[in-house]
């Protein structure tokens, strides 16, 4: 991995308290419980009362990986249609994207696909994703079982896991995860591809239609 001096990865030359910042957006449709899953992570914080997300919001938290101060800035991002064009706007320059449905709602778990639509779209190609099935505390109201979410992941080529905000089940290891796979995607770039780094950034796995074999189910509810 580079240096904390290089500049190309958002490195404020200013601001020397990190050595790179990731910025981060979780999508998903309108109550998938994308505003509890940000707060079980940056606060460890849970409450059922958050009314939708207005527009798009944000937190920062700061983590070490790899001997690297990262901070994330984690965007929030509001599900309903009529907030799309604003959303979107919000995808260039994202490294990484959160993919939310929930695992109680058929309907979440079939917008997946348009949603991966709107991260081709609008998203740098080397932005990286997790698909995570939400709320994997509420088994007896399932009606997205763990096999499906995995043959989704692996159709679309990323990694998956089922969390729960509410008992905080594998938050804080979705977010280790896309920081490592986002990590390890700069390395792979500044070894093989370093002027990349000059057209704006490491290209990473794009998103793809076809099995990739390479998953990980990440569910210990």
């Amino acid at each position: 991995m580079a240096g904390g001096g290089d500049p190309k990865w958002q490195k404020d030359a200013g601001d020397q308290n990190f050595d790179y910042m990731f910025k981060l957006l979780i999508i998903g449709n309108s109550s998938v419980g994308k505003t509890s899953f940000l707060f079980r992570y940056a606060d460890d914080s849970f409450t059922s009362a958050f009314v939708s997300t207005v527009g798009i919001d944000f937190k920062v938290k700061t983590v070490f990986r790899h001997d690297k101060r990262v901070k994330l800035q984690i965007w929030d991002t509001a599900g309903q249609e009529r907030y799309r064009t604003i959303t979107t706007a919000y995808y260039r320059g994202a490294m990484g994207f959160i993919l939310m449905y929930d695992i109680t709602n058929e309907e979440s778990f079939n917008s997946v696909q348009d949603w991966v639509t709107q991260i081709k779209t609008y998203s740098w190609d080397n932005a990286q994703v997790i698909l995570v099935g939400n709320k994997c505390d509420m088994e007896e109201e399932r009606v997205i079982s763990q096999e499906r979410g995995k043959q989704l992941a692996d159709q679309l080529g990323v990694e998956f896991f089922e969390t729960s905000a509410k008992e905080n089940v594998n938050v804080k290891a979705v977010f280790e995860r896309l920081v490592d796979i986002i990590c390890d995607k700069m390395s792979e770039s500044l070894d093989s591809e370093p002027q990349n780094m000059l057209a704006g950034g490491a290209r990473g796995q794009k998103l793809s239609e076809q099995p990739q074999g390479n998953n990980n189910p990440n569910c210990n509810c």
